[in-house]
C-alpha cells in the first residue's frame, strides 16, 4: 500500500495541499448529510453534544502521547469564553443543517472571514482601510442576494448560519490570541472540554436515549470532524495560502452535488452569484491578512 501511494508523497506540495483542501470539502459535505439524516430521529443538539464526546474521547490519545505538560495554560477564562462562543457557533450550524439546503448553507457560510475582520477591527483594533471595507460591503452585499429580504421571507435556518458565522468569526480571533500563548493540542482539548456543558445544557430538553444504530452513525461524524481538520491543517503545511483558498469554493459544489443526489435539492441561481460574491470578498480579506478563511463548507465543517 505504502509503494502504492508514494507517487502522492513526489507530487509539488502545492498540488497535495489543493487535493487534500477539496478533499476536506467533500468529506465536511459528507458529514452534514450525515447530521441531517440522523436529526430525522434526534435533535440537532443532541447530536452535538455526543459528537463532542466522541472528539474529547479521540483527542485522549493524542494527549496521553504528548503529555499533560501541553495543557497548562495562563488563559483558562479565555479558554472558556471561546468554547462558550463557539459551542453556540456549531449549534446554530447543526439546527440550520435540518432546515436549509445544504448548499445555501455552504454559500451563507463563506461569510465567517467577513466576521472574522469586523472582529478584529472592534477587539484587536486592526486598521480597516478602502479595500478591506469595500471587500466587506460587497461580501454583505453578496449575503443579500442569497436572502433577498423583502423579496422572499428569509427563513430562520439562513438567520442560524449567519450566527453561527459570526461566531465562528470571533472564535477565530480568540484562537489568534490564545496561539501566542498556547499549543494547538491545549487548544483543541479546552475547546471540545468548555464546548462540552454547553451543549449538554441545550441537549437536555431534547435528550431521548440513542439506539447502538444511532451511535453507530455518530461514530463517522465525529470522524469525518476530525478528518476535516487534518486535511485542512496538513493542506496549509502543505501550500500557499493563495494557491489553496480559490479551491475552497469546491464546498460549495459539492454541497450542491450531493444535496441534489441525497435530498433532490436545487440551488437557485441567486444561492450561487451570492456565494460567489461572499466567496471571493471573504477570500481576498483572508489572503491579505494571511489567515485562513473560517468555514463550516471547507475551512471548518459544521461542529468541527
Amino acid at each position: 500500500m505504502r509503494a502504492q501511494l508514494k507517487w502522492i508523497g513526489e507530487l509539488p506540495g502545492n498540488l497535495r495541499g489543493i487535493g487534500l483542501i477539496v478533499l476536506a470539502g467533500l468529506m465536511a459535505t459528507v458529514m452534514m448529510v450525515l447530521i441531517r439524516l440522523l436529526g430525522a430521529d434526534l435533535h440537532p443538539f443532541e447530536i452535538h453534544f455526543i459528537r463532542t464526546v466522541f472528539s474529547l474521547l479521540m483527542l485522549t490519545p493524542v494527549i496521553l502521547r504528548h503529555g499533560l505538560r501541553h495543557l497548562r495554560t495562563p488563559r483558562l477564562g479565555l479558554h472558556a469564553l471561546r468554547g462558550l462562543i463557539n459551542g453556540c457557533s456549531q449549534l446554530c450550524f447543526f439546527m440550520a443543517l435540518v432546515m436549509i439546503p445544504l448548499a445555501q448553507i455552504s454559500a451563507l457560510s463563506f461569510t465567517a472571514p467577513l466576521f472574522t475582520t469586523v472582529t478584529a477591527v472592534i477587539v484587536l483594533g486592526e486598521v480597516i482601510r478602502v479595500r478591506r471595507l469595500t471587500a466587506l460591503v460587497i461580501g454583505f452585499a453578496g449575503t443579500w442576494l442569497i436572502l433577498r429580504p423583502g423579496v422572499i421571507e428569509v427563513e430562520l435556518g439562513s438567520i442560524l448560519v449567519l450566527l453561527g458565522s459570526l461566531g465562528w468569526g470571533v472564535t477565530m480571533i480568540l484562537t489568534k490570541i490564545l496561539t501566542r500563548t498556547d499549543s494547538a493540542i491545549s487548544i483543541t482539548f479546552y475547546g471540545a472540554l468548555f464546548m462540552s456543558p454547553i451543549s449538554l445544557i441545550a441537549a437536555i430538553p431534547f435528550w431521548q436515549t440513542p439506539t447502538l444504530v444511532q451511535l453507530g452513525w455518530l461514530v463517522p461524524i465525529a470522524v469525518f470532524a476530525t478528518l476535516v481538520h487534518l486535511c485542512l491543517n496538513q493542506a496549509i503545511k502543505e501550500a500557499d495560502l493563495t494557491v489553496l483558498l480559490p479551491f475552497n469554493f469546491a464546498s460549495l459544489i459539492w454541497a450542491a452535488i450531493i444535496g441534489y443526489l441525497v435530498f433532490a435539492e436545487m440551488p437557485s441561481i441567486w444561492t450561487w452569484v451570492g456565494g460567489a460574491i461572499i466567496f471571493i470578498s471573504g477570500t481576498y480579506l483572508a489572503i491579505r491578512e494571511g489567515r485562513p478563511t473560517g468555514a463550516p463548507g471547507a475551512a471548518r465543517a459544521p461542529g468541527a
